[in-house]
């Protein structure tokens, strides 16, 4: 069952309640994100990067520590095109589920796998760069926390961020209604959610090039959810 038209009902309700969250950025500028979840994938990602290079936008990608360990290759071209790198828990496990324990390790084992990934072929003097603590923007799967996740996430020195624009293109309702749904929720300063994994990364890379340059015409422009953060 398809719940797009509740996400924005849940924005509204979910923002003023838990404002430690990054939802948005600033309601007076024209910025908004693009970001990724679930991935990164073998195929999807890779077609998703010649969207953003073709108009040389950086975006914010939420990784599964597991889909980086079988694409390190793949999560190591998207850090060099210079976007935006995020945890999203080695599987897809909702966080409200997991004992304080099992979380800590998913996101300390997605760190490393990234940390793993991103050193491959770098000289030392870069690889010392990419540290496992210094990413540390969390989205939790499917939206799902408790208030102890957020004060364990907080306790733990991460960052959680949420969305304002969730069109549920990984039930793959069809591209332009994808495309519509995000047309019709966007303003400045959106935080819109697409996916690259397994569940609708078939169709991001074509939902991606039409809505970039549609977003565009309407004086929009596109920024990392780090730069969200410096908004607030």
């Amino acid at each position: 069952m398809q719940l797009a038209p509740l996400y924005p009902i849940l924005y509204q309700i979910l923002k003023p309640s838990f404002p430690s969250c990054l939802w948005t950025g600033a309601k007076t500028s024209r910025a908004i994100a693009l970001t990724f979840d679930d991935g990164p994938h073998p195929q999807y990602t890779p077609e998703l990067l010649q969207v953003l290079d073709h108009y040389n936008i950086k975006a914010s990608f939420f990784w599964l520590g597991a889909c980086v360990d079988r694409s390190p290759a793949v999560a190591k071209t998207v850090y060099e095109r210079g976007h935006w790198i995020g945890l999203h828990g080695y599987h897809h496990h909702s966080f409200a589920l997991l004992t304080p324990e099992a979380l800590r390790e998913s996101l300390e084992k997605t760190q490393k796998a990234i940390h793993t990934a991103l050193a491959i072929a770098l000289c030392d003097d870069q690889a010392s760069q990419i540290k496992p603590e210094n990413i540390r923007d969390v989205r939790p799967p499917n939206g799902l926390f408790t208030p102890q996740t957020l004060n364990l996430l907080h306790q733990w020195n991460y960052r959680t961020v949420m969305w304002s624009v969730v069109p549920e293109d990984w039930e793959r309702p069809g591209v332009q209604v994808v495309v519509q749904r995000v047309l019709r929720q966007v303003q400045n300063g959106s935080l819109i959610v697409l996916h690259d994994g397994y569940y609708g990364g078939q169709d991001v890379a074509q939902t991606t090039a039409l809505l970039i340059p549609l977003l565009l015409q309407q004086g929009y422009h596109f920024v990392t959810i780090n730069q969200l953060w410096q908004q607030t």
